[in-house]
Order: C-alpha cells, then sequence, then structure tokens
C-alpha cells in the first residue's frame, strides 16, 4: 500500500489535531489518528513510514510518563478504540483481545466463567492490555503468577513498515526455538504497535486470604528473618509485599513496616498456610487477617496508590515520580530503608512496597521538581551499590530532560540497537522512547 496524503489514511472522523503538544507528560503528537483495527494500524504506519513522519502510540495513557525523550510526533497513534475480545477459548484457558481493551474489561468478561487473567498492576480500569505487554507491568501477585512476559503466547504485531507478523500462536503449548513473542513484551512499543494478544488463563482461585503484619521500628532484622523461614517453607504465597510506614499509614492507619502475605487457593489450603503464620509469628508482632471481600477490596485500594498519568498536579510546586527498583530480593528492606531516609534528606515525600519473594520495588515520590531530581540520583546510586537498578516508570517530561529514565546503558545495548535498526531502520516508532535513547 502506498498513501501520498494523509487524507487516504483513515476515515476524516478518525484524524484530529493535536490538542495537547504541552501535555506535562510529553509524549504528545502534531495530529491524533485513532486507529479501530489492526487495518488501520498498518494504514497509519505505512502512510508514516513511506513519508519519514515519526509515530508515539498511546492507549489508556497510564504509561505516558513512562520514558520518552522527544516531546512531540508527528503522529499520536490512539488505540484507545482498537479493543474488544476476539476470542475466549474457556476449555483452552486461552484469551485473545484487542490492545485497547482495559485490565477490567477483561477481567469482568472472564468472570463471568470463573477464569481471570493473573495480572494485578495499577489503575486496572485505564489500564490497558497493550500497554501492560508493551511495559511488561506487573504487581505484587507476581511472586505466584509471574509477569506479563509470562503469560502471553501469541501476538499480533504491526511492524514500522505497515507489515503485519504472528508470534507464537493461540494455544499453549505452541513454542517450538526463539520465544519471539518476548522481543516486543516490554519494549515500549519501539520495535512494532501490538495489534493482537493472546493470554493464558487461570481457574478463579476458591478462596483469598490476606495477612497483614505490623512491625514496630527497630525491628526490621524480623523481616528478614521471617520472610527467609516463610520463603524456604512449603507455604506457596501469591504474594510477600512489604509496605513503608508511609503507605501503610495511607492504607490501613498504622505507621509501621507492614507485611502483607496473600494466599489464594482451596479454603482449607488458605486457613492451613495462615495457620503456619500464626505459629511462626514474631513476638510483638500486630497481626491482621482479610477474607474474600475484604481482602480483595484491600488490594483494590493497593492498585490505586500511584500516578495514571491523569492525577499529576500541574504546577511548578509539587511533582510527581515513581520508580522502580530491580535487586536481590531480600534486598528490598534495605533499598525502601534507603528511600525513606532519603526522602527526608531531599526534602520530598515518598512512599513505597516491594516485593521480598520476586525483588521488584516501587516508589512514588512527591515535591519539587529540583528535589525529584536529586532524590532520584541519589536513590539509583544506592541500588547500584547493591547490584540493583532504578528506572523512572512515570516522570514529568522537564524532568525526563534532565535525569535519565533507564540509568546506564546496559552491556548488551548494542543487541537492543542492532534489533531497533532492523525493526526500524527509520526510527519512525516511539523514537527515544526506550534504553539508551532507542
Amino acid at each position: 500500500m502506498f498513501y501520498s496524503n494523509k487524507e487516504d489514511v483513515l476515515p476524516a472522523e478518525q484524524v484530529k489535531a493535536g490538542n495537547d503538544s504541552s501535555h506535562l507528560l510529553g509524549n504528545s503528537g502534531v495530529q491524533t489518528m485513532e486507529a479501530y483495527s489492526e487495518k488501520d494500524i498498518s494504514s497509519v504506519l505505512a502512510y508514516a513510514h513511506e513519508n519519514d513522519k515519526t509515530v508515539h502510540v498511546i492507549s489508556g495513557g497510564t504509561k505516558r510518563g513512562f520514558g520518552g525523550e522527544m516531546e512531540q510526533a508527528d503522529i499520536l497513534l490512539s488505540l484507545a478504540n482498537c479493543k474488544g475480545i476476539v476470542e475466549h477459548s474457556a476449555g483452552d484457558l486461552t484469551m485473545t483481545v484487542r490492545p485497547g481493551t482495559t485490565l477490567k474489561e477483561i477481567t469482568d468478561e472472564l468472570s463471568k466463567s470463573g477464569q481471570f487473567a493473573a495480572l494485578d498492576t495499577p489503575w486496572p480500569e485505564m489500564a490497558t492490555i497493550g500497554g501492560i505487554i508493551s511495559a511488561n507491568d506487573s504487581g505484587p501477585k507476581r511472586l505466584l503468577y509471574g509477569s506479563a512476559r509470562d503469560l502471553v503466547i501469541g501476538l499480533r504485531v504491526v511492524y514500522p513498515d505497515g507489515r503485519v507478523i504472528r508470534t507464537g500462536g493461540k494455544v499453549v503449548k505452541n513454542v517450538a526455538g526463539y520465544d519471539m513473542n518476548k522481543l516486543f513484551i516490554g519494549a515500549m512499543g519501539t520495535l512494532g504497535v501490538i495489534s493482537e494478544i493472546t493470554i493464558k488463563l487461570r481457574p478463579l482461585p476458591k478462596y483469598e486470604g490476606l495477612s497483614l503484619l505490623h512491625f514496630s521500628r527497630g525491628k526490621e532484622k524480623e523481616i528478614h528473618n521471617f520472610s527467609v523461614r516463610l520463603l524456604d517453607s512449603m507455604m506457596e504465597p501469591a504474594a510477600l509485599e512489604l509496605l513503608t510506614p508511609s503507605l501503610a499509614e495511607r492504607l490501613i492507619g498504622k505507621s509501621s513496616y507492614t507485611l502483607a502475605i496473600a494466599f489464594e487457593d482451596r479454603e482449607k489450603a488458605v486457613f492451613e498456610q495462615e495457620k503456619w503464620i500464626k505459629e511462626n509469628l514474631p513476638d510483638g508482632v500486630e497481626h491482621t487477617i482479610l477474607h474474600q471481600e475484604n481482602a480483595k477490596k484491600w488490594w483494590e485500594g493497593f492498585r490505586h496508590i500511584g500516578p495514571n498519568g491523569y492525577n499529576d498536579e500541574n504546577n511548578e510546586a509539587t511533582s510527581r515520580a515513581a520508580l522502580k527498583i530491580g535487586s536481590n530480593n531480600l534486598d528490598v528492606l534495605v533499598h525502601l530503608q534507603a528511600a525513606e531516609q532519603l526522602a527526608e534528606a531531599h526534602h520530598v515525600d515518598a512512599a513505597g512496597h516491594g516485593g521480598l519473594g520476586h525483588g521488584i520495588s516501587r516508589i512514588f515520590v512527591r515535591g519539587l521538581p529540583e528535589d525529584i531530581v536529586s532524590y532520584i540520583h541519589a536513590l539509583r546510586a544506592k541500588a547500584e551499590e547493591k547490584l540493583g537498578y532504578a528506572v523512572c516508570t512515570h516522570l514529568p517530561f522537564a524532568l525526563r530532560e534532565t535525569v535519565s529514565v533507564w540509568g546506564d546503558q546496559p552491556g548488551h545495548f548494542a543487541l537492543l540497537e542492532g534489533i531497533k535498526q532492523t525493526n526500524d531502520p527509520k526510527r519512525i516508532l516511539n523514537r527515544k522512547r526506550f534504553v539508551g535513547g532507542i
């Protein structure tokens, strides 16, 4: 296909003048093109490729503050209306969906069949499956269920020149050789636009329990020791998430390090594991247990604690940022303590949580822009001292010009750059959105 004029690409009602060129988070476009189908995506990318137009991709918008050193592209390709369930094979425990479908829409539909997609990412009513996959996002329950990368079994992807490819398939056991899905998951939309996703499902757990362990100040060593005993036991928690005192106070009303331990299984199995918690509880540690709807309600509040691409305050006095720290799982406590201590030293407010089973921590920061910048530099340095990393998953565009979102280039950067050059030699897609300015 060849498009010499943009008027030939999409119907007029799907092409709009960009009205957010000065958006706080950047990643905007001179004009917005709304795709309703894979064919629309292909048409827009073919036009952009033929005419050397840059393209930013957006759907729900919850990842708009995640990466991007180019404030405005020629085209903002919106996938918000490229949504819906293509196929649900309940017997095979698989579902195929379009990228603009929100996680909540998927969850609501699957609940009718007693199934769910094992993703517990933030803001599920806003976050779309395409954005979740592109960022390889996950929540505390990745301890049991894995991340987005572990759930995808097949993709349809539109290349930057408009060609459509298929990776994987629609059944769980389908991969022979290199798993091409993993090339696009977590690539931040820089290698192609995902137009269809097939994910594997799980039966809804019969019963849910949540144990909240409140450790008073000075008992941090007991958090470490208890977590080691739990991880070395036969217990199978869905989450083993540690909350900073500031976050615990916000969610629970208790200003103490709080360990949230989730169990999802048959009712008897949940009760047996909770019994183990009680029998191994350190002295002086307060213990709260929530079941079923109360546990679900707690996690619902938990998923709404950070920035979402729409709740930033557009003023010079207060900015919001979010960081993801990856580390050895038992270093999580060290990083959360550092996040607290550095917040005081750099005059910002910070709250966070981290998985003592999987090693991913999330820190949410609010303060003056210059204070946030100095805080990020200091926290990243602390993470790197422990051989970890710190990535800014949400940051206003003005600060992304000052702070490296991804940190230093990794040793395998040449490989990443080579793949980008092969897939997108004209640098059409999400230019400078990924590691090292890819």
